[in-house]
């Protein structure tokens, strides 16, 4: 996989997480690079969400996407 095609990748999945999630910003997504614990964190530090709160809404989002970490 060209570096091209993972930055594209990248761009994509970062522009799906702010629509859904807009709170976060492009730092967040800096710090984030693809982690899904880091996500969850800063998920949970924008919306001042519980944990299984956090956890919830980020299955369902990751099920209706077909997105697999």
């Amino acid at each position: 996989m060209n570096e091209d095609r993972i930055s594209g990748n990248w761009k994509q999945f970062k522009g799906k997480v702010q629509e859904q999630w807009g709170k976060l910003t492009n730092d967040d997504m800096d710090v984030v690079e693809g982690k899904r614990e880091q996500l969850a964190g800063r998920i949970q530090e924008r919306y001042g969400y519980t944990k299984e709160q956090t956890e919830k809404e980020m299955k369902t989002w990751e099920d209706h996407n077909r997105y697999k970490w």
